[in-house]
């Protein structure tokens, strides 16, 4: 029984991360004025299992001076890893109900980074170990700003349950009172998800794809498959902890529309960004987290934990 709800946990998605590389080049095609996969089934809807076949049945290329395990291990943790990040969401229902489910998915997501440093150092080749350190970077850099935006969320919020999190926000959505720490959440996401303007992981002007340039056929699309999954989780957690979606216990399903629309229209802007920017200098990157946004959040976070300590101060007959 516990397998076949993991089962039905996990299979939709990886049809929705299926059929998100489809919204995403038919989205891109349609702003720059052409058409985009339009060829595999009506309207090209058969195109990503068009892909996913041509991936898994070419031939696995390894350079003959790779480390094997880690150059094997590699993608199958990054997926790995994508896929647990689920557990603990209420979908309404989280897989497993955690306490500390927003805990269990930082210290999680932390361990991503070993998938990419591992296949950087296991090819055996520059430009792979220079995209692995450039990711991790970014990635390590950008994890502390959204550890700080949640624990401000958390403090407002009251508990570390994601399902909790959820039911707190009925009289008014975090968004509001947390714009600044919205907006600076919803940027981090962006760069750790490697999505542009922060693709700086697979910049081809200078590092030819990055941490997984020696990487083909199944084991790439296993990074592949990790990335689009890791985009709709984090516009997943950034609805539910910003967006507030509708807790009704009689009726499920409400919930369930309401937190698919509003993961899908986050998912769109993250579409939109890649239509609209060009990539950012990789001292941009950084100096926008560490000069900018690490001061910003540290600043908020500290006044939300100073007002809070002065509303409890506060006898309640006043």
């Amino acid at each position: 029984m516990h397998l076949i709800n993991i089962i039905l946990f996990l299979v939709p998605i990886l049809i929705a991360m299926a059929f998100l590389t489809l919204v995403e080049r038919k989205l891109l095609g349609y702003m720059q004025f052409r058409k985009g996969p339009n060829i595999v089934g009506p309207y090209g809807m058969l195109q990503p299992f068009a892909d996913a076949m041509k991936l898994f049945t070419k031939e696995p290329l390894r350079p003959s001076s790779t480390s094997i395990s880690l150059f094997l291990i590699a993608p199958t943790l990054s997926l790995t890893l994508a896929l647990s990040l689920w557990i603990p969401l209420p979908l309404p229902y989280p897989l497993i109900n955690l306490n500390l489910g927003m805990l269990f998915i930082l210290a999680l997501s932390s361990f991503s980074v070993y998938s990419i440093l591992w296949s950087g150092w296991a090819s055996n080749s520059k430009y792979s170990l220079f995209g692995a350190l450039r990711a991790v970077a970014q990635t390590i850099s950008y994890e502390v700003t959204m550890a700080i935006i949640l624990l401000s969320t958390f403090l407002m919020s009251g508990s570390l349950s994601l399902q909790n999190l959820s039911t707190t926000q009925e009289a008014i959505w975090l968004i509001f009172p947390a714009w600044p720490l919205a907006m600076m959440w919803y940027i981090s996401t962006l760069a750790e998800t490697n999505r542009s303007p922060f693709d700086l992981t697979e910049g081809e002007s200078e590092l030819v794809s990055g941490f997984n340039v020696e990487y083909a056929a199944g084991p790439f699309a296993l990074f592949f498959m990790a990335e689009y999954t890791n985009i709709i989780l984090m516009n997943a957690i950034s609805s539910i902890v910003f967006l507030g979606p509708l807790q009704n216990t009689n009726f499920p399903e409400i919930f369930t529309i309401d937190f698919m629309i509003k993961t899908m229209f986050l998912t769109m802007v993250f579409l939109w960004i890649r239509a609209s920017y060009p990539r950012f200098r990789y001292d941009q990157l950084m100096h926008l987290l560490w000069k900018n946004f690490l001061p910003l959040t540290l600043a908020l976070c500290t006044w939300y934990i100073s007002m809070l300590i002065f509303m409890a101060s506060i006898p309640p007959h006043m």
